[in-house]
């Protein structure tokens, strides 16, 4: 069961340049920045009431989020729900024959637990599933 929307992760060229415009006309504050390098990215968490909204810059420029700027520019670039148990969740999934990236969870940033569900099984939505413990 889906608990609610964890956070949202929009993909920046720039993260100080995108900071700049959240904190600076926004009101939003940068709480933590983490770099996660086995994604090749760095992240900068700014926390709005119940989620968060996740800016992700690419660290490398063969990075999955430089590959979406690349396709896409920048912009949102996932959607994620939280749920109380990531495992359970994905063998759902999968047993209803959903396609997945990540068929186990992996350690994300911020120390949530994660999983992404691939687009053309959700009408071209990046999906990613997380649990927080």
């Amino acid at each position: 069961m889906v608990e609610k929307i964890d956070h949202i992760g929009i993909a920046v060229r720039d993260l100080n340049r995108a900071r700049e415009f959240y904190e600076g006309v926004l009101g939003l504050t940068v709480t933590d920045t983490e770099e996660v390098a086995d994604q090749k990215v760095k992240v900068a968490f700014l926390p709005t009431g119940d989620s968060e909204v996740e800016l992700l810059e690419s660290t490398t420029p063969d990075g999955p989020i430089a590959r979406f700027i690349e396709k896409n520019g920048e912009g949102i670039q996932h959607i994620a729900f939280r749920v109380a148990n990531l495992a359970e969740k994905l063998a759902e999934l999968k047993a209803q024959g959903v396609r997945l990236i990540d068929e186990k969870p992996r350690q994300g940033a911020g120390g949530a637990w994660i999983a992404f569900l691939h687009p053309k099984a959700t009408g071209g939505v990046l999906v990613e599933l997380c649990q927080r413990d």
